[in-house]
C-alpha cells in the first residue's frame, strides 16, 4: 500500500508537485516551462527540504504519464527514475484524466482503486 509519496504532475501546463508524509499533504505549483532535469530536480529538492522530508524506500513517487508535452513528461519520468536509483523509492504512473484535481482525496481514490501503473513505458504525448 502506498502511504507516503511524492507526486510529480508536469505535463507542460499546470505543473505541480506534492508530497504526503505523516498524514500531511502539501502541493506546490511550478512554472510551466520545465525544460530541464536540473530545474525539476532543484524544485523537488527545495520542496522536500522545506517540509523536512528525506525520500527513502518508505516513499513512492507517482508520476503523471500524460497526455502532455513530450519534454515535460520525459523529464518527469527521468527525474523519478533518478530518485528511484538514489533512494530506492517505488515509482507509479497515472494518466491525466484519472486525476481531475491534484488533491489528497483524489490521489487516495487512485491508490485505493489500484489505478496506478508500476510500468512507466507508456507515456502519452500530445
Amino acid at each position: 500500500m502506498i502511504d507516503n509519496f511524492l507526486i510529480i504532475s508536469c505535463t507542460g501546463e499546470n505543473n505541480l508537485i506534492g508530497i504526503k508524509f505523516d498524514n500531511k499533504f502539501f502541493v506546490e505549483k511550478l512554472q510551466n516551462n520545465i525544460k530541464s532535469n536540473n530545474l525539476l530536480v532543484s524544485n523537488i529538492i527545495n520542496f522536500v527540504n522545506k517540509h523536512k522530508v528525506k525520500l527513502s524506500n518508505k516513499y513512492s513517487i507517482i508520476v503523471n504519464l500524460g497526455p502532455g508535452s513530450y519534454s515535460s513528461i520525459r523529464i518527469s519520468i527521468s527525474v523519478a527514475k533518478g530518485i528511484q536509483i538514489a533512494s530506492g523509492v517505488k515509482i507509479y504512473g497515472y494518466k491525466k484524466e484519472q486525476l481531475s484535481e491534484l488533491n489528497l482525496e483524489n490521489i487516495k481514490i487512485l491508490i485505493k482503486n489500484k489505478q496506478l501503473e508500476n510500468k512507466l513505458i507508456k507515456p502519452i504525448y500530445q
